[in-house]
């Protein structure tokens, strides 16, 4: 690719998914499925106009845009806001990864496309969109509703499981024969894990030193080296570059230039957080989406039972009624960018490629129906039956 197409790729790609993504949030859809729609309508794969024929030549952009997503994440994570919510909120998190991961990897093992694909779709159906999550919270102005601050411990809580889940899926995805050889990638993973945990715990003063910069631009250029540099150290004893990003993100977060890196990271998120998505629709074919159109259905069917479960286990934890308890499950029902950076994973390893139209399928299907939902939460709480919760 010359660098004047690669140019025009990349504007095109920005474009695209800027004004679809403009159209969409008129009716109230979020920006994730939109641009991955845009991406999608401009791939090789869909006739018209395609930016690219080949996707892998914007495989360094799609790899930042992962970077800065989970960098993002990680940068979000509060242990202290999971302390202060209890054990009640912690056994609300834990039941919900209970019942939704279980659920998915028996749904998994259900569609009989292998182990590894089974572990896979266990992630893509157990965690819900940190982004849209919150966007939604936001933009509906509840998010100082009472079970709001529910809602965001389960998110801290599923941020926290997403560190480990990767850690332990690397292996798997890496084909690593036997178990000596799993369990000695595991703990390379968990090993760099437990280094960047503790630099986030007690390394304040040294990572607040190193970025003490008043000048943002200097700042900026620091922590962007840094996230990549993390997400590329990672890649390289074997560990998920999205996990090194996401550590390196928890690292900063127990800095003192915390709130400047958030503001700073935000415009750099969103454009190559676009991209991404974008760069992930380019590689979906809407005829191979066709196919697997009984187990997205399936499975969006079975999250909302799930998350519906999950958010009455929730309410009767915190004495929520009903109408508060499927609000809890509508809100967090939503899946978007760990799901994508599942099937992106599962498609370098080799994976079945039909995980890639599942999810792609997956993601837009409950992008649309999460948003429209939590907007009529109030009218959707015959969905549980009376007495599932307690009132007061």
């Amino acid at each position: 690719m010359s660098s004047g197409h690669a140019l025009l790729a990349v504007g095109g790609a920005f474009l695209a998914a800027g004004v679809l993504a403009r159209a969409g949030a008129r009716i109230g859809l979020p920006t994730i499925p939109l641009f991955m729609l845009a991406g999608i309508l401009l791939g090789p794969h869909t006739p018209g106009l395609s930016l690219v024929d080949d996707p892998g030549e914007l495989a360094v952009l799609s790899g930042l845009g992962l970077v800065f997503l989970l960098f993002y994440l990680g940068l979000e994570f509060s242990l202290d806001d999971l302390a202060k919510g209890g054990r009640k909120l912690v056994g609300a998190g834990l039941g919900y990864l209970a019942l939704n991961i279980g659920g998915g990897l028996a749904f998994g093992f259900a569609l009989g496309w292998g182990t590894r694909e089974a572990l896979v779709i266990a992630g893509v159906v157990g965690i819900s969109s940190s982004a849209i999550v919150t966007k939604l919270l936001l933009e509906t102005r509840r998010m100082d509703n009472p079970e709001s601050r529910l809602i965001m411990g389960v998110i801290v809580i599923e941020d926290l499981f997403l560190a480990l889940y990767l850690a332990i899926l690397q292996p798997v995805l890496n084909g690593a024969e036997g178990f000596g050889p799993a369990l000695l990638d595991f703990a390379k993973a968990f090993g760099f894990l437990l280094v960047l945990a503790a630099l986030a715990r007690w390394g304040g003063r040294i990572v607040s030193r190193f970025f003490g910069s008043a000048d943002d631009e200097l700042l900026t250029v620091c922590f962007v080296g840094v996230a990549v540099l993390g997400a590329a150290v990672a890649d390289e004893v074997g560990v998920s570059d999205a996990i090194g990003a996401f550590m390196v993100g928890v690292m900063l977060a127990g800095s003192k230039v915390a709130p400047r890196v958030h503001r700073l990271v935000l415009p750099l998120r969103d454009a190559f957080g676009a991209l991404f998505f974008f760069i992930f629709g380019l590689s979906i074919d809407p005829g191979e989406v066709g196919t697997v159109v009984v187990p997205v259905l399936l499975a969006v069917a079975l999250t909302i039972v799930l998350n519906l479960a999950a958010g009455a286990f929730a309410a009767r934890l915190h004495s929520f009624d009903r109408e508060a308890a499927v609000t809890i499950a509508l809100t967090v029902l939503t899946r978007g960018e760990f799901s994508l950076v599942l099937a992106a994973l599962a498609t370098s390893a080799g994976l079945d490629a039909r995980i890639a139209p599942f999810v792609a399928g997956y993601v837009l299907l409950l992008a649309v129906i999460g948003p429209l939902a939590v907007t009529r939460s109030a009218r959707l709480s015959w969905l549980l039956p009376a007495g599932t919760v307690r009132s007061g």
